[in-house]
């Protein structure tokens, strides 16, 4: 491979951590409608979950770090950072994939008890574009395929999803698997500006019908819900209606948080495309990367009411047979999706 200059020539490599010196040092692999590919070494790829605010799952997995379909409210930006790389577009256009992805889960499943929650994609999508030619997602699945007893969580808003349906299947006769569909909004073209590089909603929704078909416990996270952009009755309702319409066992949905990391890249958006909400988002956000917990409370009465109104199932469910029946099921009570942060992590 040729040789190729470091992306940080004028720092110190004493002066940045491990992990950023790891990245300043990996080879341009390849390039791609203004992105760039690079192989991250990792010494692990199961991080455990410390969260002060209760995360459903133990731990998580990100193959890659770096996220190409550059969503404009993504909180995750924040993980470039601890590889000195501070430009909000860097995190969508350096994208660093994991080595020996699947022989470091073997080992650490390995030393794993069943029963533990593991959430695949809390930061970056699982099945953005690399995937396609670096497979390490499915790598992954390969290596849960082989095991038994776990709790798996995968949360994706590409259609690549339904390439890995036969493993998904496999995984999920000896385990607990549920796949969450991100559809934000099914305004095509709000998507389009609002999650530039991700496949179209409709798309999405086709998938979460094929996941069903293949016998999968698939629903829809209509989130983030952002205030006075995607948060009306009607909006949410079209989704929740798509998402009843493919057979989706459970649909959630929870209000915007920003962070710092975040925020300046968010707020450029609603400048350019909703001025009118720009000083709504200002004093909003100016305190506390959260909503108010009115604000909350009012979101979370609409979404309820909404999954009422299309027996819609809850995200997380001890009834998982019962919601494997097909359409016409008795409705159950719905727990709203909360983003990374919030009460409940995103699985």
């Amino acid at each position: 491979m040729a040789k190729t200059d470091p992306l940080f020539p004028i720092l110190n490599a004493k002066s940045i951590s491990p992990l950023a010196h790891r990245a300043a040092e990996a080879p341009l692999d390849s390039t791609g409608c203004f992105t760039e590919y690079r192989p991250l070494d990792s010494r692990s790829i199961l991080s455990k979950v410390n969260s002060k605010r209760g995360a459903p799952f133990s731990h998580a997995i990100n193959p890659y770090r770096g996220c190409e379909f550059a969503c404009r409210y993504c909180y995750a930006r924040y993980t470039h950072e601890f590889l000195e790389l501070r430009d909000p577009q860097e995190f969508e256009r350096k994208i660093y994939f994991k080595e020996n992805a699947a022989w470091l889960l073997e080992q650490e499943l390995r030393r794993m008890k069943p029963g533990a929650q593991i959430a695949l994609g809390t930061a970056t999508d699982p099945y953005q574009p690399i995937e396609r030619k670096q497979r390490i997602t499915r790598s992954l699945l390969e290596v849960f395929t082989r095991f038994s007893g776990f709790t798996l969580g995968i949360v994706s808003k590409s259609t690549l999803i339904a390439r890995d349906v036969d493993l998904l299947q496999a995984i999920a006769e000896h385990n607990r698997l549920s796949v969450n569909l991100t559809v934000t909004t099914l305004n095509a073209k709000l998507a389009r500006i609002l999650e530039p590089r991700a496949p179209r909603p409709d798309l999405r929704i086709r998938t979460l019908a094929r996941l069903r078909e293949a016998g999968l416990r698939a629903g829809v996270l209509c989130s983030p819900l952002m205030p006075g952009i995607t948060d009306s009755r009607s909006s949410i309702s079209a989704v929740a209606r798509a998402a009843k319409e493919a057979d989706a066992c459970f649909f959630a949905a929870g209000a915007l948080f920003l962070k710092p990391c975040s925020l300046p890249t968010f707020f450029a958006f609603v400048r350019e495309h909703f001025p009118e909400q720009l000083p709504v988002y200002e004093k909003r956000y100016a305190k506390s990367a959260f909503v108010s917990t009115e604000y909350q409370r009012r979101v979370s009465d609409l979404v309820d009411s909404i999954c009422r109104e299309y027996k819609m199932g809850k995200r997380y469910s001890d009834q998982w047979k019962e919601e494997m029946r097909p359409k016409g099921r008795e409705k159950v009570e719905i727990q709203p999706w909360l983003p990374f942060g919030t009460k409940s992590l995103a699985i």
